[in-house]
């Protein structure tokens, strides 16, 4: 059976110490997140998803969901007491507004929770995770009145929340949906059509689900400046504001999925449901975004969930597992074999998994802190500036997050040998539930491409700029330091591979499109591994300091400089390997016609 252990005191070490949290008590919200409250938010809901959620993982994984005759779906086995409790606890509230019922926390410990909530069970954590994606939406561009009726009892968890964006024919190119809202001349419209992949979208879990819905008004332009949002609750509300009469929305059948089986991943079809606009008519695609956008930092971090746990349970039997002999003699002269922890090659695999592990939690906790400051810093340029250096890293949390989740999740199933290839063991779960992360919000080609495409360029490549001058920045205040130069001299040789590759984009891609495209995945991974290799260095310093100052937890401070050292060693030198791929160009790539790719009888 897994296990999972919340990495609790490496969290309150990035919280803390890295990010400094207490630091910005001046601004709304982190007034109330004293070093106190944070660490008993972390401690406390770790503890919840490791005891709570995490025995649920294998059980649900193994029953899955299960469609009703009448359309209804059932979760499974303790999964609708283990949401009763989640809310009771209100561990859905602690980054929501106090407008609505929620703690006015900073962001950064909502994303704490959801973290430890993905790694003892992602399936689990998707019903709250979408309905804060939901939340975010109708906060940004919902009617006063909508906010009121649903915000209250979404943040509560009384009512979940869906993003409906999909159909059969149409994924990425959301311009191509079919899906048709008829105006029913009383404000609400008629909703009628079929949408698939919606995850969360009929279960047994909460008293309501709202779904945010696109679709096409009539006579609206058939392509992406056509498309509006609409809200569409599972029960009409009533003037009391519950849950009344049933809407024409229902669950045509749950997806056969590789991974995540415990989530209710729906075919939805609305025949002629009511719903209402959400924003302006022919704008829902940016109302949307808001969601997406919110959904794509939290499937990054699914990326890192997922890694975390097949790591810990990989440790924990490289520990007890007994093979062969330490090439450099006997560990345990007085057993028959030594662990499998003392060979090379399970240990390049361990170190992997926590040199990626946790400098991506870093990373992720950073950029939920650049989201708080998007809305809370105190002046315009420090808001403007925050929410230009998260929009240039979101694609890179998810997809390059996802990419290497994926990757270590796989190789920590390695680790086990036979014995990952079996269910029982639990490592199967975990890569078949990683590799979701790759696909959903927007596949990570799609983030390539929005990074390569959109943001580099974007406002005249400020935010790129931004970016290198504060990595810059930081590598020049640790040149030269015994313990800090040499790793700020490798992350300067993996900037200058990037600073390069962004140039060659400059020169090369304007008269060939296609050489962006074929590069733009290879520079998203440099820029990943770059990105790491920043936070390693600032989590080395601080680490520094701790030692230099006589810290009690010498052996935590200790292994944080000796992962750091291990990253700048064997993750930095593939950003010049990546580079030398891109500048291959696209020439190659694009040279066989269809026919070549045919096989030949």
């Amino acid at each position: 059976m897994p296990s999972y252990t919340a990495p609790t005191r490496d969290t309150r070490f990035i919280v803390n110490e890295l990010l400094d949290l207490a630091s910005y008590g001046n601004l709304p919200g982190f007034e109330m997140a004293s070093t106190d409250v944070t660490d008993a938010v972390i401690n406390e809901g770790g503890k919840f998803c490791s005891e709570v959620l995490a025995p649920l993982n294998l059980p649900g994984d193994q029953e899955g969901c299960t469609r009703n005759e009448d359309g209804s779906v059932t979760t499974p086995k303790g999964f609708k007491d283990a949401f009763d409790k989640f809310r009771e606890a209100g561990w859905g509230t602690l980054a929501q507004p106090e407008e609505f019922g929620g703690q006015g926390l900073p962001h950064v410990l909502g994303f704490v929770m959801e973290e430890f909530i993905s790694s003892a069970n992602q399936a689990f954590g998707m019903y709250p995770g979408l309905t804060n994606g939901a939340i975010s939406a109708l906060i940004a561009k919902g009617s006063q009145e909508q906010k009121e009726m649903y915000l209250p009892k979404m943040v509560s968890n009384e009512w979940t929340g869906t993003m409906n964006l999909t159909e059969p024919h149409c994924g990425t190119d959301l311009g191509m949906i079919r899906t048709k809202a008829v105006p029913n001349g009383d404000g609400s419209y008629a909703i009628t059509g079929t949408k698939i992949f919606i995850s969360a979208g009929e279960h047994d879990m909460s008293d309501n689900i709202i779904h945010l819905v696109l679709a096409k008004t009539p006579g609206a332009p058939d392509s992406t400046k056509g498309i509006s949002l609409f809200v569409v609750p599972k029960f009409l509300v009533d003037e009391d504001g519950n849950p009344g009469e049933r809407n024409g929305v229902m669950c045509g059948s749950i997806e056969h999925k590789m991974g995540i089986h415990a989530n209710s991943t729906c075919v939805l079809n609305y025949d002629g449901a009511t719903g209402w606009m959400v924003g302006e008519e022919n704008k829902g695609l940016a109302a949307m975004f808001i969601m997406m956008n919110a959904a794509r930092l939290g499937v990054g971090m699914q990326g890192l969930s997922q890694a975390e746990v097949a790591y810990q349970n990989a440790v924990a039997y490289a520990l007890d597992r007994r093979q062969g002999r330490a090439l450099t003699g006997p560990a345990d002269p007085e057993a028959q074999a030594d662990p499998i922890f003392v060979h090379p090659d399970v240990r390049r695999m361990l170190m992997d998994a926590k040199a990626f592990t946790e400098g991506m939690r870093a990373l992720c906790l950073w950029g939920a802190l650049l989201v708080d400051l998007t809305h809370k810093a105190q002046t315009e340029e420090e808001r403007a500036e925050a929410d230009a250096m998260i929009g240039l890293l979101t694609p890179v949390i998810k997809g390059y997050g996802t990419d290497k989740g994926y990757e270590v999740a796989t190789n920590m199933q390695q680790v086990f040998g036979g014995h990952g290839y079996i269910e029982e063991w639990g490592m199967s779960q975990f890569v078949r539930d990683a590799r979701i992360a790759q696909i959903y919000e927007g596949t990570n080609g799609v983030q390539a491409m929005d990074l390569c495409g959109r943001k580099l360029a974007s406002k005249g490549g400020a935010a790129i700029q931004a970016f290198f001058k504060a990595v810059g920045e930081d590598i020049a205040a640790a040149k030269g330091g015994e313990e800090l130069g040499p790793l700020a001299e490798a992350l300067e040789k993996a900037l200058g591979q990037q600073q390069a590759a962004t140039m060659w984009f400059m020169n090369n891609a304007m008269q060939n499109p296609n050489n962006l495209g074929a590069g733009a995945h290879h520079y998203m991974h440099i820029m990943g591994i770059v990105t790491l290799g920043w936070m390693w260095l600032r989590m080395a310093k601080v680490a520094q300091a701790a030692l230099a100052g006589g810290t009690e937890d010498k052996a935590f401070y200790e292994a944080k400089l000796a992962t750091a050292r291990y990253y700048m060693d064997r993750f930095l030198p593939d950003a010049g390997a990546l580079r030398r791929k891109l500048e291959a160009g696209s020439e190659s790539m694009m040279a066989l016609g269809e026919e070549a790719f045919a096989t030949a009888a």
